[in-house]
């Protein structure tokens, strides 16, 4: 069994705007063996086909650029590329694991969207970060990055970017890996 540790990336606008439908706009991912070695990345950038350009606070949030993102496949052919460097189709175990429910929300949300199948999402989730605040008995939820600090590593790569927030999970995710509950 394989651990996809994951992070996404979506559109997205300041303050609240209800009208706005999210869409991924990155998936970063590393692969993590039962022994906590790695065992691979995957890192691409998706074309929203919603709302195709970036807001400025996007942009800013991100540091994702609009032609970074004209240039990027739409979420059919980059979540085919993702279940297949994860070994979805291969018939091999794996849980995808995220700090939080946003990203599971957001691969079930786009794959609707896109009229895909979810039964690959919805049962092997695990949410790290609801895992992680019971284990050390916190009542209210801390961002990765404090968490990443706490534990003792500098958080590394670019803060909300999806490839740095997967490595920086990853950690996490390795130092604790005999406390998981899938």
């Amino acid at each position: 069994m394989n651990y996809i540790v994951y992070d996404l990336e979506a559109t997205c606008w300041e303050g609240n705007q209800p009208e706005m439908v999210q869409e991924i706009i990155e998936i970063g991912a590393l692969k993590i063996n039962p022994f906590g070695e790695l065992e691979g990345a995957f890192n691409e950038f998706v074309r929203p086909v919603l709302h195709p350009n970036l807001s400025p606070f996007c942009h800013q949030l991100t540091t994702i650029d609009q032609i970074t993102i004209n240039r990027a496949n739409t979420f059919p052919d980059v979540v085919e590329d993702f279940q297949e460097w994860a070994g979805v189709f291969d018939g091999e175990d794996c849980i995808f694991c995220s700090w939080g429910s946003f990203d599971k929300k957001m691969l079930v949300q786009d794959s609707e969207l896109h009229d895909l199948e979810t039964d690959w999402i919805e049962p092997f989730h695990l949410n790290i970060r609801r895992q992680y605040h019971e284990l050390r008995r916190w009542r209210t939820y801390k961002g990765l990055k404090k968490v990443v600090e706490l534990e003792g590593f500098e958080f590394s790569g670019v803060y909300h970017r999806a490839i740095s927030d997967a490595e920086n999970l990853a950690k996490i995710f390795i130092k604790h890996i005999d406390l998981w509950r899938v």
